[in-house]
């Protein structure tokens, strides 16, 4: 059996607003073999109690994506083989996997806001 190496690229980004919230996440290319189980930390910082959490990846020549979101009241997250929790304690949403494939090369993102607004419903037209 060929082993393939996987190269997972992780972009290390701090986003900042006015209020001094913050997100580090694991710095540089990291490259591992196909097969191999993988931790990207995401460490944040903020003022708010409700946090939310996201991770998003993009793929070579392809926009980011969702992959993955989790606030306080729905702490843990899975998709597509990947898993993350929300720790508020230790003010963590690392992102594992337990098997990479080629597939999961490419940059990683760890997003934090301090509220999601959601609309109840779709656009309402207004009479005339």
């Amino acid at each position: 059996m060929l082993s393939a190496t996987c190269s997972v690229l992780v972009i290390f980004l701090t986003f900042r607003v006015t209020n001094g919230d913050s997100v580090t996440q694991t710095e540089g290319p990291v490259t591992l073999t196909e097969g191999a189980s993988v931790i990207l930390n995401c460490n944040y910082q903020t003022t708010y109690s409700a946090p939310y959490l996201f991770w998003y990846v993009q793929h070579r020549n392809k926009a980011p994506s969702l992959l993955l979101k989790s606030s306080t009241e729905h702490q843990t997250a899975e998709h597509e083989g990947f898993q993350a929790k929300l720790v508020k304690s230790d003010s963590s949403f690392h992102l594992e996997k337990s098997s990479l494939q080629m597939s999961d090369s490419a940059v990683y993102y760890c997003a934090l806001r301090d509220t999601v607004r959601e609309a109840a419903g779709g656009a309402e037209r207004k009479p005339r």
